[in-house]
């Protein structure tokens, strides 16, 4: 096996052969962007343009070796240790190259769940070309009736024969307008004593008949997440994911990866936005306030206790452990940390969070305040976190 020496050295002279090394700059106030939305808007062309430049990096990655460093041989990765992995992101931290985000959700929650659940033929189609960014998937959980509480669910698939047909729509489906593949769970069955039973899990060609994709405008007015119908859409069975009945413990595998990614820092700006909040301070020229130090304080403290709440919760996974129900508490973490550090916004800036009057730096933060509502909702509710977390948790009674 390669030493990590070896390895440090081969990724750096990729690195330097294929990007330029990112320059680092002090921040100072009104220079540069002041975008800090959480759900930027951007048009179908620059959605375009963002996905051609991700695949094209992400092929070029992993067709040098580094694009599923820890994963599996059989399916494309290289079977090293995740410590290798990590020496890949410490370096590829340190250049300009472009973002990832169009395969997050892909790589990060569709990807883990096939290579658990599905059969070997799927998993050898699909895997490598996710991981080389030829294939794009997204995750098709909740509904308009339902929300997070997937299990009530009323999307249906029926069995014909060697394939299912399925009927249904989904809501908050982010990436839906460029997946190529998504993961979907669907009501089979029905269990009068068990409403997690009759589910069954499925990946859909979303350019397959019958699939159509509507975007959803959100009130920071962007797009970026969709509705999607199903109208008697024909599935192979051996596109199923886990066995028939049984996909609540096949979306549980998503479920945990999901709230790791969003809880553990993948979203919300972490604290990148919250030593921007005392940049803002300072302009205000209230970053001597006593009142104003405290909350600063406190919204800097929160973020740090969730990041290494996770990194807990990495080492854990790391170790062979599979996640739990305590990644709930990431996500609500995540949605308090954002609503506070709403408040003290609204507190400084006062009526220029809501009126723009063209300086730098102040307005824009609107865009980041509409966006708490959508994470509230985005990876199960507060409400639905809430109950996991005195349940399975807390051993609380149910209600």
């Amino acid at each position: 096996m390669i030493t990590k020496d070896e390895f440090r050295a081969d990724a750096a002279a990729f690195l330097e052969a294929n990007a330029e090394r990112r320059v680092e700059v002090t921040q100072v106030w009104g220079r540069g962007s002041d975008e800090v939305s959480i759900f930027p808007e951007r048009t179908p062309e620059e959605d375009g343009a963002m996905l051609s430049a991700a695949k094209e990096w992400r092929a070029k990655v992993f067709d040098a070796g580094f694009g599923w460093i820890s994963g599996p041989e059989a399916y494309g990765g290289r079977g090293l240790t995740r410590e290798y992995e990590r020496v890949w992101l410490s370096l590829e931290n340190d250049y300009d190259v472009p973002s990832i985000g169009p395969f997050g959700i892909g790589l990060g929650m569709v990807a883990p769940t096939i290579l658990a659940h599905a059969v070997e033929g799927v998993k050898r189609r699909y895997l490598t070309s996710m991981y080389r960014g030829d294939t794009v998937a997204c995750q098709l959980f909740s509904e308009p009736v339902a929300g997070s509480d997937l299990a009530g669910i009323q999307t249906k698939a029926i069995r014909d024969g060697e394939e299912w047909i399925l009927n249904g729509q989904k809501v908050w489906t982010s990436g839906a307008q460029y997946s190529d593949i998504g993961e979907i769970i669907t009501r089979t069955s029905s269990y009068p004593d068990s409403r997690h039973r009759g589910l069954t899990m499925f990946l859909v060609d979303m350019k397959a008949p019958g699939v159509e994709v509507r975007p959803l405008r959100q009130m920071t007015g962007g797009a970026s997440f969709n509705e999607v119908f199903f109208t008697d859409v024909r599935v192979p069975d051996e596109m199923r994911l886990g066995d028939v009945d049984q996909g609540w413990t096949v979306a549980l595998t998503t479920l945990m990866n999901e709230r790791m990614a969003i809880g553990g820092g993948g979203v919300g700006g972490g604290l990148n936005l919250a030593n921007r909040l005392q940049t803002l301070a300072r302009h205000m020229g209230v970053a001597d306030d006593p009142n104003v130090r405290q909350q600063l304080a406190d919204v800097i403290i929160r973020h740090s206790v969730n990041r290494y709440t996770s990194l807990r919760a990495m080492a854990k996974m790391r170790a062979g452990q599979l996640p739990g129900p305590e990644l709930s508490t990431l996500k609500l973490a995540l949605t308090n940390n954002m609503q506070k550090m709403s408040e003290v916004l609204t507190g400084l800036l006062g009526p220029r969070l809501i009126a723009d009057t063209g300086e730098w730096g102040t307005y824009a933060w609107s865009a980041y305040v509409l966006s708490v509502p959508g994470m509230r909702v985005a990876g199960g509710t507060d409400e639905v976190l809430r109950n996991i977390v005195g349940e399975r948790v807390l051993g609380l009674p149910k209600s």
